[in-house]
């Protein structure tokens, strides 16, 4: 999951090597933070949300098949 995310952000924004997912396990849920540089966040959210609850939603399907809960927090 950690993987995803981190290859469809560095694919959005202008400076890549500055993303960073960071991964919090719990027992049935996981917890990725998605960290960019400031000037990239706009375009990690999108207009309106949308490239934001997109990543969420194909996340929401890859997690669903291994049977887990995983929640994307995009940090400033």
């Amino acid at each position: 999951m950690k993987e995803l995310i981190e290859y469809i952000a560095k694919a959005l924004v202008d400076n890549p090597d500055q993303v960073t997912v960071n991964e919090i396990q719990g027992d049935q849920t996981s917890v990725l933070e998605l960290k960019v540089a400031k000037e990239d966040l706009g375009k990690v959210i999108g207009k309106q949300g949308r490239s934001a609850r997109a990543m969420r939603t194909i996340l929401s399907a890859a997690s669903t098949k291994l049977k887990k809960r995983t929640v994307l927090e995009i940090i400033e």
